[in-house]
């Protein structure tokens, strides 16, 4: 699958096949409604590591809500790779790749050995049990995954399906918090920035996606998009977000409160992304 059909219709067609629930239905009443909408700077294209060209080291901050409130269930998309689709001709399955089991995702495990070059992020998660009011989840495992900065998925899009790089899983600690080392991600077209995840009971049950207890979705402040979009590589996704907002966004559209990620730091330093994530155990 190449990256020709990372499109606004082909999710959509993948969240048509979930069961609706209230806030699906309450998606695409609220489609239309203002919101936020992201601008892309210039930069260039290339398939080498990205060059952090910038030396003024900037912060940028943003507050995403500490509500003690269940996230949102959102679609898994297309490439989740957690056994429930195929890619390449067979069954796509990071989760019992041996070595999935990391903080850093960039390079590939198992018997590939590519990296993902971009932007230098770290995503720090903290996982809450709402049912108790908002007390660290602690053991429990969280699956993350992203595109590379053109927008394509290891294992499934064209000339990296041999790859399975930019996914991993990592058991949270006694804090309930998850780090993951990883790249920006890019914006292709049809789609605001973002980053998939989803929530396991513990390591022992995070082999099996049906044992999975929420599967949602994260996305950045726009001026933080605007800047890392600016650096080497990623020219592609200035186009494409320039062309999206988070009102068109088929997942983003009826609000982001518990979906945007705090984000502080730079292009020459990297970015830091934070995000408080509920769920009811």
């Amino acid at each position: 699958m190449d990256h020709a059909h990372h499109t606004l219709f082909e999710d959509v067609a993948k969240m048509l096949t979930l069961g609706t629930d209230r806030r699906q239905s309450m998606r695409w009443l609220l489609a239309g409604a203002a919101s936020l909408q992201g601008c892309g700077a210039g930069g260039s294209s290339g398939s080498t590591a990205a060059t952090l060209g910038t030396t003024t080291t900037t912060t940028t901050t943003t507050t995403a809500s500490s509500a003690c409130a269940v996230i949102p269930e959102e679609t898994g998309g297309p490439y989740p790779a957690d056994g429930t689709n195929s890619a390449a001709g067979g069954v796509a399955n990071a989760l019992i790749l041996a070595g999935i089991v990391r903080s850093d995702i960039r390079t590939s495990v198992a018997t590939a050995s590519g990296t993902a070059p971009g932007v230098p992020l770290t995503i720090k998660l903290k996982v809450v049990n709402v049912g108790a009011s908002c007390a660290s989840a602690a053991g429990v495992t969280v699956y993350l995954w992203h595109c590379d900065r053109d927008g394509n998925y290891s294992l499934y899009s064209s000339g990296i399906t041999g790859e399975n790089y930019l996914r991993g899983l990592q058991e949270a600690d006694s804090d309930g918090n998850v780090t993951f080392t990883t790249i920006f991600p890019g914006c292709y077209s049809g789609r605001m920035p973002h980053v998939h995840f989803e929530v396991y009971p513990s390591l022992a049950k995070s082999t099996l996606a049906a044992n999975r207890i929420k599967t949602s979705q994260f996305t950045f402040p726009a001026a933080i998009m605007s800047e890392a979009y600016a650096a080497t590589g990623y020219s592609a996704s200035v186009r494409n977000l320039a062309n999206i907002t988070l009102a068109t966004d088929n997942v983003f559209s009826d609000g982001v409160s518990l979906q945007s990620a705090s984000v502080t730091g730079s292009v020459a330093l990297g970015y830091v992304a934070t995000l408080q994530v509920g769920v009811s155990l």
